[in-house]
């Protein structure tokens, strides 16, 4: 099968950056659904814009997005973006990606325990569901933050540098359940600078200044990078 014959995101000369100017320009790709993306470049090639776009976050200037999912995407912020000294609990931090169905502070349905539940055990999370968030190494603070976007039982994740200044195993952990995830038929992107991390990736796009300069499996795109 081809890796864009069935794409959930269409991408069509994209431009887009903030008040001081363009960060993408005339961006074009597809992004397959159900298989894990990579969006490789160094700080400033323009990943974040293109997640905040994705993700709705960020108007482009010109140029339009084609979503073909169902729901909400789901974003997971890098566990140094969460303050340290939050004072909630690992349960009632993933049980917060509910809130995309109920609404904030509104009171948790039975569904609703039964998916944070599922999701704290699908992360290996269920013995540290009475900790706090500032008790937690930085690759458990990761991985609720990856339950809390499971919650909300999107078709779309999209993730800013999820593995940045976590330890090899704990990278290596992020790795295999962004795999396990999409082979759910849930469409993952992940933003890195991490050429290791991209090679695990089914599908890669390489930014550098703002410009698309290589898509494609990770043994043609990631050539010379």
């Amino acid at each position: 099968m081809s890796h864009t014959a069935d794409p959930a995101l269409r991408i069509e000369h994209l431009t887009a950056g903030y008040a001081r100017g363009p960060v993408l320009f005339e961006v074009s790709a597809t992004i397959p659904r159900g298989q894990v993306t990579a969006i490789l470049g160094p700080n400033g090639s323009g990943k974040s814009t293109l997640l905040g776009v994705l993700a709705g976050t960020v108007t482009p200037d010109r140029g339009t997005i084609h979503r073909d999912t169902a729901r909400r995407p789901a974003f997971v912020v890098q566990h140094t973006a969460v303050p340290t000294t939050l004072p909630i609990t690992v349960r009632d931090a993933v049980a917060m990606g509910r809130w995309a169905h109920r609404g904030p502070w509104r009171r948790l349905t039975r569904e609703d325990r039964a998916i944070t539940h599922d999701c704290l055990e699908r992360m290996n999370l269920a013995d540290l569901a009475t900790r706090r968030l500032d008790t937690l190494s930085g690759g458990q603070r990761q991985r609720t933050l990856l339950a809390q976007a499971l919650a909300q039982q999107s078709d779309l994740l999209l993730l800013d540098e999820p593995a940045t200044g976590l330890d090899t195993d704990s990278k290596a952990e992020i790795s295999r359940t962004l795999t396990e995830i999409s082979a759910t038929g849930v469409t993952v992107v992940q933003a890195t600078h991490d050429l290791a991390e991209a090679r695990r990736a089914d599908h890669c796009l390489v930014l550098r200044e703002g410009h698309l300069t290589a898509a494609g499996q990770p043994g043609e795109a990631l050539v010379g990078a």
